[in-house]
Order: C-alpha cells, then sequence, then structure tokens
C-alpha cells in the first residue's frame, strides 16, 4: 500500500522552480503507488498568527481560513513535501505565515518523514538558511525526520529547471519516498 504524501508550496508563483520540482517529486512517487496531493499556501489567504493563544485549548484557530483542513491533511499523510522559493536568504513569507499557523495542532504532526525543496537564483550554498530554517520548524514536530534536501540553486527565471539535476534528483527522491 502506497503512502499519502502532501506537498505543500509556499511560492506565490504557480509554474515557478520551486513548483516545478515539486511536480517530479511528485511524479515519481504517483509512479511507485503513492497516493500525492499538493496546496498551494498562497491560494489559502492565510492571515499571521495574532499570538492570541486561542487555540490553546481548542486546538482549532480562531481565524476561520484554510489552515484548519491543512492540518487534516498533515496530520494524515505520510510524508510532507515543504517547498519554497528562497527571498533575500530566507523562505517565502507565506511559508513562514504557514508555519505559524501550525500551532494549533503540531503536537499531533508526529512521525512524518520530511523532504524540503528551496530554489533561488543564487547557487547552492544561499539555500542553507532556508534549510535550517525548516528543520528548525520539523524539530519542533514529534518524531519528525528530514530524509532530503533538493537544492534547486541558480535557477532565476520562472522554468530554468526544466531538465536539470535538481529535476532528476526530485524525480527520483519522488519514487524512493
Amino acid at each position: 500500500m502506497g503512502k499519502k504524501i502532501l506537498a505543500i508550496l509556499g511560492s506565490p508563483r504557480k509554474g515557478g522552480n520551486s513548483d516545478l520540482l515539486s511536480d517530479a517529486f511528485l511524479k515519481g512517487a504517483m509512479e511507485s503507488g503513492h497516493k500525492t496531493e499538493k496546496i498551494y499556501i498562497q491560494q489559502l489567504h492565510l492571515k499571521p498568527c495574532m499570538a492570541c493563544y486561542g487555540c490553546r485549548e481548542t486546538e482549532v484557530c480562531v481565524q476561520k481560513d484554510g489552515m484548519a483542513e491543512v492540518l487534516e491533511k498533515m496530520i494524515e499523510s505520510d510524508v510532507i513535501l515543504l517547498a519554497t522559493p528562497v527571498y533575500f536568504y530566507s523562505m517565502s513569507g507565506q511559508m513562514k505565515v504557514w508555519i505559524d499557523r501550525v500551532l494549533p495542532q503540531y503536537t499531533k504532526i508526529k512521525n512524518k518523514e520530511f523532504y524540503f525543496i528551496a530554489t533561488a537564483a543564487d547557487e547552492n550554498a544561499a539555500l542553507e538558511r532556508t534549510f535550517d530554517a525548516l528543520s528548525e520548524f520539523t524539530d519542533c514536530l514529534p518524531g519528525a525526520t528530514v530524509k532530503a534536501k533538493i537544492y534547486g540553486g541558480g535557477f532565476y527565471e520562472s522554468g530554468a529547471v526544466k531538465g536539470s539535476k535538481a529535476e532528476q534528483e526530485a524525480y527520483e527522491l519522488g519514487k524512493k519516498a
């Protein structure tokens, strides 16, 4: 039986490089018999966490948007792929807002395998801070393991990753997920 793989994309732009690498990963995963789903954070229209801690007792955010559904899908998944472009040496604002909004149920997101994708115009070394920040997030989740990081450095124009080594790596990792 295949795994449930959830891809969460932090790019404000569909069809960008992080989206294309995610597609390659998911293609490999589907070919290996896994069930996949992709969520674009941009489409959720999330507001930042208000630090009101209204979720402390209820495990539900007081803000009514698409986040509760995403949390449920995270809890139900086996593997979570986080993909983001790198802006000013960090993850996109969309990804950071999303991470903060995981608070209501982060302790229920247990024993998940994570894969990270980061893309940037700069070379691969510039992605390390972003991968560190994503790893710090997963360090807060019980039993989370980071299986791989897919480096998409050196790609500026949308679509530049097509046919690249990074795209092939994403596909191969998806097959092994």
